[in-house]
């Protein structure tokens, strides 16, 4: 029996910046895999005739010079329609690069793009949910693809197709052993939260121990180390409250702000979405956007009533 050809597209864009509704894409590339090969491939600069940030040259570097002679959006957008067809689209965090499609696609021909996505990101994160960062450039490296072009379409583009078919190979085979588990969700759930409340007196206990480290230390204990080399060590230090309207300019002047301040980007955007802004106010923040992401989430509610301290 014939295997059953399955296609996808792999793609990548870069952007004036990171404003969908507002900026524009300055390069389109893509490749075809039929069954998880490479089989065909497309790219372009795109004019977008506006202003590219300087924050994005200076992650892509394609600057206005470099897209003045290319083809426009509505020039191209037709060709990437084509390319791309109706099959899933592949990409690395894929709501970005999606809307900015979906947006070209709306402004040029009247009516958005339908095609499924797969988002990468969330792939990585699902199969290797211990790494701290699931960037694109910690996925090739665990994979052990090398590529040239970081930060332009076509590098990315071919370095997620070649690392893409390994890791939904990886995402099926825990997908269908999720799948299977689907009859016992009830019985899961109790578990988990069995689960939870062992973790949280797990760490209650930890906490006792250490508070019994801490007061041997200031009884005066020495250093101990374990038969398995760790060491049991103590240090005091201050930490002090700052105004920080009196040091913001003198942070900045320093070239530290952005490392000493560390925005709180929830209540930003839920600042945008509410009702007490006006547009003006509310549209100049959103041009300060740096990034698109999605995220899904599940959620406990804890039981009325309850004395479980994690339920």
């Amino acid at each position: 029996m014939a295997r059953k050809k399955v296609i996808e597209i792999v793609l990548d864009t870069e952007t004036t910046g990171l404003d969908y509704t507002k900026e524009r894409m300055v390069e389109f590339a893509a490749v075809r895999l039929e069954n998880g090969v490479i089989k065909d491939s497309f790219e372009t600069l795109i004019n977008p005739e506006q202003h590219i940030r300087r924050s994005s040259i200076a992650i892509h570097g394609i600057t206005e010079e470099m897209v003045a002679n290319a083809p426009t959006e509505a020039e191209v957008m037709p060709k990437i329609l084509e390319f791309i067809g109706d099959y899933p689209i592949v990409a690395h965090n894929a709501i970005f690069d999606y809307s900015y499609i979906n947006e070209a696609a709306k402004r040029v021909t009247g009516k958005g793009i339908t095609n499924p996505r797969v988002d990468t990101e969330f792939l990585f994160k699902e199969v290797y949910p211990e790494f701290v960062s699931h960037g694109l450039d910690n996925l090739m490296k665990k994979f052990e693809i090398e590529i040239s072009d970081r930060h332009r379409a076509m590098g990315d583009t071919m370095g997620l197709a070649l690392a893409y078919p390994k890791l939904k190979k990886l995402y099926d085979k825990k997908y269908d052993w999720q799948i299977k588990q689907i009859d016992n969700i009830d019985y899961l759930f109790e578990r988990y939260l069995r689960i939870q409340q062992a973790i949280s007196t797990m760490q209650c206990e930890l906490q006792d121990l250490k508070s019994i480290f801490k007061i041997y230390f200031e009884k005066g204990g020495e250093e101990i180390t374990a038969t398995t080399g760790e060491t049991l060590t103590y240090q005091s230090k201050h930490g002090f409250g700052y105004d920080f309207e009196q040091i913001k300019d003198i942070l900045d002047d320093i070239g530290v702000l952005k490392k000493a301040v560390k925005l709180n980007n929830g209540f930003v955007d839920r600042l945008v979405g509410g009702h007490s802004l006006d547009d003006e106010v509310r549209n100049k923040i959103k041009e300060a956007r740096q990034d698109l992401s999605e995220v899904r989430s599940v959620q406990i509610v804890k039981a009325p009533n309850s004395t479980n301290v994690n339920h």
